[in-house]
């Protein structure tokens, strides 16, 4: 995928931008708070219609306006030249393929994949659960179907389920809800299980060529689900001998959604054991294995998003980051100043109080 026209009307900061893209590397160049980060917000939005830096989609609108307004003109390997344009208003998405209306969430999911490299993803590793839990599930949901409609039947059974316990309903009521909820909770389990062994090798490559020459260091992933089964009845038993702990705390305590995945380094939590630039590298490497997983799965190229993501990293690490990125995939960049390890040009656009003026490229 390649993203050839941007145009943004009051996203936070920038009251109105046109931008044509030329080419695989921009570079989004201005001192803190002109907008850069904006920019790549507006651009994350076309994967799955939220932002990658709040949970609130309303906070994408200017101060003082009713709605942000975002188009995208793109070469789509599937598609062709195609036109996505969502509008976010409080409350409300409105999306447009093509000027065809988009109604669910599973018709525009992972259609035109964006990965975000930004200084969030250090939470991946030092985070709470949740943050690893909602990565696993974009990635998987975003290049698979069947994934995307078992998690949605999950969450649907689970807001029954602990709607009632929250009313101290009876058992019978209860395990009407219980049943779909093992049934989905099952199956997500195992599918988690299996997108993760897929994910390890595609995360161990980058990391190999991101970490320093030669290095023996071991990445993978120590996946720790709520409950280790693939047996429905399980499940359900489960379920019901903790109906009287969940009715007291008035909610489902048992389930994927409190799974958990930690990273590991040489078999070892990488929270506890890696140092600062070896998370760094783990984070990095984990978005590009993220990258790789989806045009392996979809067909389709995706656009990376790099949010001045490469200062804590020592110069050799900086100038592989840049080598691992395949050179047919796009990449759009932010920085104070111009990466000084990267060997190849950028299209350079400076940015200053929401405005965007392209420069010559150094």
């Amino acid at each position: 995928m390649r993203l050839r026209r941007i145009l943004l009307q009051h996203v936070r900061n920038i009251p109105q931008a046109d931008l044509e893209l030329a080419g695989t590397r921009q570079f989004f160049i201005g001192p803190n708070g002109q907008g850069k980060t904006n920019l790549l917000e507006a651009v994350g939005f076309l994967t799955a219609l939220r932002s990658f830096r709040t949970h609130d989609a309303r906070m994408l609108i200017a101060h003082g306006q009713t709605e942000a307004a975002l188009a995208f003109e793109l070469d789509h390997e599937r598609a062709g030249a195609t036109r996505v344009t969502v509008r976010v208003r409080s409350g409300s998405k409105e999306v447009t393929v093509d000027q065809e209306r988009v109604v669910k969430l599973g018709d525009i999911l992972g259609r035109f994949p964006t990965v975000v490299f930004s200084s969030q993803d250090q939470q991946l590793i030092r985070g709470a659960p949740g943050g690893r839990r909602r990565w696993l599930d974009l990635t998987l949901a975003a290049t698979d179907p069947a994934y995307l409609q078992t998690l949605q039947t999950y969450h649907r059974s689970l807001a029954g389920r602990n709607a009632l316990l929250k009313r101290a309903a009876s058992t019978a009521e209860l395990a009407a809800f219980e049943r779909p909820l093992a049934q989905a909770g099952c199956r997500l389990m195992q599918d988690r299980v299996s997108g993760l062994e897929r994910l390890t090798a595609h995360v161990v490559r980058a990391y190999g060529r991101i970490a320093t020459p030669g290095s023996p260091e071991t990445v993978g992933f120590a996946y720790a689900p709520n409950l280790a089964t693939s047996d429905e009845r399980t499940w359900l038993q489960a379920l019901a001998a903790g109906r009287a702990r969940d009715v007291q705390f008035r909610s489902t305590l048992t389930g994927p959604h409190r799974d958990d995945l930690e990273f590991a380094l040489d078999g070892r939590p990488a929270r506890d054991v890696a140092s600062e630039g070896q998370q760094r590298s783990l984070v990095l490497a984990l978005k590009v294995a993220q990258a790789h997983w989806f045009q392996a799965c979809t067909g389709v190229a995706p656009v990376l998003l790099a949010d001045d993501v490469l200062g804590e990293l020592d110069p050799g690490r900086r100038a592989r980051f840049w080598e691992a990125i395949e050179p047919e995939w796009q990449i759009l960049a932010t920085g104070t100043t111009l990466p000084e390890s990267d060997p190849l040009p950028w299209n350079v656009i400076t940015v200053a109080k929401g405005t965007f003026a392209r420069t010559e490229s150094p």
